[in-house]
C-alpha cells in the first residue's frame, strides 16, 4: 500500500482510524475546556460568599459577573484569530496562561474592583481558548467523528461548571471562596506545562508553512497517528487541504429574502442569552437570598449544568433530524412555564420542587444553546452561513452581557419571585422572534419550510 502523501493525504491519515495519539490530543482539549467552564462560572457559585466577605449588596456583584463575559467576547474576537497567525498550539497556550494566572490571582485580591479587572483578563483568555481548542480537537478527529468530538468538548464547558459547583459546596465552608480560584488557576497552569511538551501544532497550519522544521513535525505527527510508516514528499505542501472561504458581507444577511430571518435569528440569540445568563450568573445568589443554606446554594449551578448535559446528549442526536423551529417553539414554551413556576414556588422554600424546576430550566432555557446552532445552519444558504453564525453569536454575547448586568438590579428591585417572572420576558420575546424565521436550508437535500 502506497502511503506516500499527496495533497489530500494528511486528512486521509487522520481519517483512517482513531489512534491513541488522537485520543490523547482530544483529551487534553477536553480537560482545558473543563477548566474553561469551571473558571467561566466561578463567580456565579462563589458570588454569595464574595458578597458576605466584602459586605456588599447583591447588585454590587453585577459588574463582576459581567466582566468575564465582556472579556470572553473580546477574547473570542481577537485572541481566537491569533490561531491563524501564531498557530493553534501557541495561541492556546497563551490563552490558558492568561486565564489561569488571572484566576489564580483572584484568590489574593482585597477589593471588588480588583476582581472585576482580573475577571476581564481571565475572560480574554477563556474566550480566546474555546474556538482554538475546538478547532484543534476537530482537526485531529477522523471525519466521521468530528461532530461527536466537537459536541463532547463543548459539553466539557458545562461539566466544568458542574464540577466547580460541587467543589464550591464542599470546600467553601472549609477554605473560603479563594480556594475555588486557586484550584481554577493551579490545575490549568499544570496542564499548560504538560501541553508545552506534548501538544502538537495544527497539521494544516504546518502544511501551509513548509519549512524543514515543519515538514519534520508533520512526518512525526502522522507517524504517531498512522498504523503504518508515513513517508512525506513535497506534494503534501503543494496546497492547503482546506479551502479558505471569504466571509460574506453583512449586507448579504438582509438580501434575497433573508432580512426577516436575520432579525429573527439575531433576536432569538440575543433574548435567549439574556435569559440564560440571568439564570446562570445569579441563581446561587437568588436561592441564598430566598433562604437556602449558603452551603447548598452552589448545587443550583450543579443542577442546571448537569441537566443541560443530560438533555444535550439526545438533543445533539435528534436536532439534525427534526424541524429546528418547531423544537424551539417547544423549548421556549417549556422555559416560560419553568420561569413562572419558579416565581410562584421560590417563596415556599420547597427546595426539592425548586431544584426539579431548575433542572428543567437546563432544557427549557439552556437547551436552546444547542438548538440555536442548528437554527443558523437551517436558516441560511451555505454561502452566507459563516457570516450569519458569527453575527448571531455576537448578538448572543451582547445578550449575555446584558443578562448578567441587569440581574442584580432586578433582584434588588423585585425580589426573588419578581426575578423569575422577569426571566420569562426575554423568553417570550425570543419565542416571538422564532416566528419570523420561515425557511430552513440544509447543507444537502431539499429545502424544508416551517409554518
Amino acid at each position: 500500500m502506497d502511503l506516500t502523501p499527496k495533497p489530500t493525504q494528511i486528512s486521509q491519515v487522520v481519517d483512517q482510524r482513531f489512534s491513541p495519539y488522537q485520543w490523547f490530543i482530544i483529551l487534553l482539549c477536553f480537560l482545558i475546556a473543563l477548566f474553561d467552564g469551571f473558571d467561566t462560572q466561578a463567580v456565579a457559585f462563589t458570588g454569595p460568599a464574595i458578597i458576605d466577605a466584602f459586605q456588599l449588596d447583591a447588585k454590587a456583584l453585577a459588574p463582576v459577573l459581567t466582566a468575564g463575559i465582556i472579556g470572553m467576547t473580546v477574547g473570542a474576537m481577537f485572541l481566537g484569530m491569533l490561531g491563524d497567525k501564531l498557530g493553534r498550539r501557541k495561541t492556546l497556550m497563551i490563552c490558558i496562561f492568561i486565564f489561569a494566572l488571572a484566576t489564580f490571582a483572584t484568590a489574593f485580591v482585597t477589593h471588588l474592583d480588583h476582581i472585576f479587572v482580573l475577571r476581564v483578563i481571565a475572560g480574554l483568555g477563556m474566550g480566546g481558548a474555546t474556538p482554538v481548542l475546538l478547532a484543534l480537537a476537530s482537526e485531529y478527529s477522523p471525519k466521521r467523528y468530528k461532530g461527536l468530538v466537537t459536541t463532547g468538548v463543548l459539553l466539557a464547558l458545562p461539566a466544568g461548571a458542574m464540577i466547580g459547583g460541587i467543589l464550591a459546596a464542599k470546600i467553601l465552608p472549609l477554605w473560603g471562596w479563594q480556594s475555588i480560584y486557586i484550584i481554577g488557576g493551579v490545575i490549568p497552569l499544570a496542564l499548560l506545562v504538560l501541553m508545552f511538551f506534548v501538544l502538537p501544532e495544527s497539521l494544516e497550519y504546518l502544511a501551509q508553512r513548509p519549512t524543514e522544521k515543519n515538514k519534520a513535525s508533520i512526518a512525526k505527527i502522522l507517524n504517531k497517528i498512522s498504523a503504518q510508516p508515513i513517508q512525506l514528499n513535497e506534494d503534501v505542501f503543494a496546497k492547503s487541504e482546506i479551502q479558505k472561504v471569504e466571509p460574506a458581507k453583512l449586507s448579504s444577511l438582509f438580501q434575497n429574502g433573508l432580512a426577516k430571518t436575520t432579525v429573527g435569528v439575531w433576536g432569538t440569540y440575543f433574548f435567549n442569552w439574556i435569559a440564560w445568563f440571568m439564570l446562570l450568573s445569579w441563581l446561587p445568589t437568588i436561592l441564598k437570598q430566598s433562604g437556602l443554606d449558603p452551603i447548598q446554594a452552589p448545587y443550583a449551578s450543579v443542577t442546571v449544568n448537569a441537566a443541560f448535559i443530560v438533555f444535550a446528549i439526545p438533543l445533539a442526536y435528534f436536532l439534525p433530524k427534526i424541524n429546528t423551529v418547531k423544537i424551539l417553539y417547544f423549548m421556549f414554551a417549556c422555559g416560560i412555564a419553568v420561569a413562572i413556576a419558579l416565581g410562584l414556588s421560590i417563596e415556599t422554600a420547597q427546595w426539592s420542587m425548586i431544584f426539579a424546576l431548575i433542572a428543567l430550566a437546563g432544557f427549557g432555557i439552556g437547551g436552546q444553546q444547542l438548538a440555536l446552532n442548528y437554527l443558523v445552519v437551517a436558516s441560511y444558504p451555505a454561502e452566507v452561513r459563516a457570516t450569519a453564525t458569527g453575527w448571531a453569536i455576537g448578538m448572543g454575547r451582547f445578550g449575555a452581557i446584558l443578562g448578567s448586568a441587569i440581574g442584580g438590579t432586578v433582584l434588588s428591585g423585585f425580589g426573588s419571585s419578581g426575578y423569575f417572572y422577569a426571566l420569562a420576558i426575554p423568553l417570550v420575546i425570543a419565542w416571538v422572534c422564532v416566528i419570523l424565521i420561515r425557511k430552513r436550508y440544509q447543507q444537502t437535500g431539499e429545502v424544508v419550510v416551517s409554518h
